[in-house]
């Protein structure tokens, strides 16, 4: 059984509207609106545990998943939702050893999904045109303690990628298109180009970019969740729902087209 210790990051869960990620520091109260809870005394306890709050609130502290530090990073950018990420992460297809390219570092939040997926051999080589992001994104990423699978780079990456043979490029950025070229040059063989857009223009001019290059399998997606209540006589979908974050682009590298007969 693996027990909590000094330094742990846990998440206190006391709903799922509320839950919240902490440090474990002896010495040290978590303060809510339930009262305060003393961080030391979770120290040797299984995670999966109660613990009590100074006014008799109970929350479970439990072990942060990859999704739970995707949602709880500090953030200036928007971040990707867990419902496009493991779009992303099934269409790339990466695993231990893989090596992929990401340009939109953001707030980290794909960065560490990524991370998570090819370590412990693989390497993910992210860029950020913006330093306060990449700064902000390294603080969630090491804190997640994945950084040593990841290479931090600013620059601009639609004046070239300087890797070779990666196995995926994923893009979250304003002008993807201007990445088609440079993306083909850097995928291995059968290597996957994705991309995430919120508009449908910029789709368009991607795909467009897409076809003038042997590139095969080129789809976009829009993926849409709806959470379900689930009560007696009461059961039907929730009132309010996220209905767009964006288009999902994917394609696959070939090395040369078959012409159409």
């Amino acid at each position: 059984m693996t027990l909590i210790a000094e330094g742990d990051e846990l998440l206190l869960y006391m709903d799922r509207k509320r839950t919240y990620k902490v440090k474990v520091e002896s010495g040290k109260q978590f303060h809510t609106h339930r009262g305060f809870i003393e961080l030391g005394e979770l120290v040797g306890q299984p995670y999966g545990v109660t613990v009590t709050s100074s006014l008799g609130v109970r929350f479970y502290a439990l072990r942060p998943l990859i999704r739970d530090r995707i949602l709880k990073t500090d953030r200036h950018t928007q971040v990707l939702y867990p419902k496009d990420i493991g779009y992303i992460l099934l269409q790339l297809g990466v695993s231990s050893g893989s090596r992929v390219v990401e340009a939109g570092t953001g707030s980290g939040a794909l960065t560490m999904a990524l991370a998570e997926a090819v370590k412990p051999e693989g390497k993910v080589y992210t860029y950020e045109i913006v330093e306060k992001h990449m700064r902000t994104a390294a603080g969630n990423i090491e804190r997640a303690g994945l950084m040593p699978y990841v290479e931090m780079r600013t620059g601009d990456i639609t004046q070239g990628i300087p890797e070779a043979d990666v196995d995926a490029v994923v893009l979250d950025m304003a002008t993807p298109w201007l990445v088609v070229g440079h993306a083909w040059d850097a995928l291995a063989g059968s290597g996957v180009f994705l991309s995430f857009s919120p508009t449908i223009e910029q789709v368009m001019k991607t795909v467009d970019e897409l076809r003038r290059r042997p590139f095969i399998e080129i789809e976009t997606v829009e993926l849409i969740l709806r959470r379900i209540t689930v009560a007696p006589d009461k059961t039907r979908p929730e009132t309010l729902m996220v209905g767009h974050s964006g288009y999902l682009t994917t394609a696959r590298k070939v090395v040369e087209l078959i012409e159409e007969e």
